[in-house]
């Protein structure tokens, strides 16, 4: 089982998760769409939320399902939040299709996380 330093990437995606919520705050307010800037808004939400899930994780045992949750939760990260931040600070929808694929990724990241939690029932 390859052992992952969860915690540390957790906190490493809070700070970017943080820097990236200030710069949609005040770098694209008033340059960027209404529309736009609230999907950048809720890309960082999405982002400090599973960023704060992987400090968590950091926290419980080494096993199979943590490790597909911290893989799961890094790429909803990548997939759900760079998504939408991309469309919230230019403005593309060119990948937008991908919004989805992050949003699977998490609710897959959450269940493995149930899986865990109930095998170990703690």
């Amino acid at each position: 089982m390859t052992r992952v330093n969860w915690a540390f990437i957790g906190a490493i995606s809070a700070f970017i998760a943080v820097a990236a919520g200030a710069f949609g705050a005040h770098a694209l307010k008033g340059m960027a769409d209404p529309t736009d800037l609230a999907a950048f808004d809720t890309g960082a939400r999405y982002h400090l939320i599973h960023a704060l899930a992987l400090v968590v994780l950091g926290q419980r045992a080494h096993s199979m399902p943590v490790f597909v949750s911290g893989c799961a939760f890094l790429a909803g990260t990548v997939l759900f939040a760079g998504s939408l931040y991309i469309l919230g600070a230019t403005g593309s929808r060119a990948l937008v299709l991908l919004t989805p694929l992050g949003g699977l990724a998490f609710l897959t990241g959450w269940l493995a996380l149930a899986l865990d939690a109930f095998r170990t029932k703690t």
